[in-house]
């Protein structure tokens, strides 16, 4: 495989195909206007990625990152993957709050709005945005497969859910005879790898593909950030209030990584996304970018495949 050629995997145990590197569209309505995010699109498609994840809680006010995705992807729909999330509260702080947003009642409402800000007949992968402890996961896998069989949606995934509770949902969605999750979204990167103790061992059981968020850490493995150095302006974290973040980033670990990154010619942001996507059980690396530039490094590195070597060394770092 050449140096910035894209790579394809199974989500999960399915047979649906993405692109090891995804574009998290947070962005979209908030950092980028509508002719900034359709040139991130297009960079994204140009680099071979497919994946496209949004939720409807994105962009200011919430529901504008789907509405621009869903733009800039007119014409293109069929290429696509399109995946997008629903659980989390659409009113905002000053908005009524009923709760229950795994509910049969909220789901079906929440699906058909996705629909119409995304301009579209159906979403590839529907994801409860983070467990909802007043409903019951019965409920919610009932509620998610009618749409299925409707044809509004084709797969189903889950975010923020801890190991035991991918284990209820596949467990249910078996003995009940739904439609299981086939992936998983999960914070993870090599400064916070707790899902490889029992979450990711979880999805590789269950056959749910991981797709990590925040791989570069808030921007700490981006490269852009130093020890005891005042961040670049317009960065992620040059807002004062990451002041206390980049204060207690470890430093060290992170100058290691960089090290070894140097030793090999690829960069520290290289070895954040491809330490990720070179472990098995790990579907696609969800990564935000503003710029066409960011599209195409993020994809450079999704297409640098680590030896066994190069990650038992990389583990040995920080553990």
């Amino acid at each position: 495989m050449g140096r910035d050629e894209m790579s394809y995997r199974r989500l999960g145990d399915s047979g649906l195909t993405v692109s090891a590197i995804g574009l998290g569209c947070s962005s979209f309505g908030r950092r980028l206007d509508a002719d900034g995010s359709r040139a991130v699109v297009d960079a994204a498609l140009d680099a071979g990625i497919n994946l496209f994840d949004t939720a409807d809680v994105y962009g200011e006010p919430r529901g504008t990152s789907e509405q621009l995705l869903g733009a800039a992807l007119k014409g293109r729909r069929d290429d696509v993957v399109i995946a997008t999330k629903f659980g989390m509260d659409m009113a905002g702080a000053n908005g009524q709050d009923f709760g229950a947003r795994a509910s049969r009642r909220y789901v079906t409402r929440a699906v058909e709005a996705s629909l119409r800000r995304l301009d579209t007949d159906y979403i590839d992968l529907y994801q409860l945005h983070r467990p909802d402890p007043a409903t019951p996961i019965e409920e919610t896998l009932a509620a998610l497969d009618d749409l299925v069989r409707a044809g509004k949606v084709r797969y189903l995934g889950c975010s923020n859910f801890s190991a035991w509770e991918i284990a209820d949902a596949a467990w249910t969605a078996r003995t009940t005879h739904r439609t299981p999750f086939i992936s998983a979204q999960n914070r993870y990167s090599l400064l916070h790898r707790d899902p490889e103790a029992e979450l990711l061992p979880a999805c590789q059981h269950f056959g749910l593909g991981l797709l990590p968020f925040f791989p570069l850490d808030s921007g700490l493995l981006s490269g852009k950030y130093r020890r005891d150095t005042p961040p670049p302006s317009g960065g992620r974290l040059s807002d004062e209030r990451y002041a206390t973040l980049l204060k207690s980033a470890p430093w060290d670990v992170i100058e290691t990584i960089e090290s070894f990154a140097q030793v090999r010619g690829r960069t520290l942001l290289d070895v954040a996304i491809a330490g990720l996507t070179s472990r098995r059980g790990v579907s696609s690396v969800i990564t935000g970018a503003t710029s066409p530039e960011q599209i195409r490094a993020n994809a450079a590195a999704g297409a640098w495949r680590l030896t066994v070597d190069d990650l038992v060394k990389l583990d040995a770092i920080h553990p």
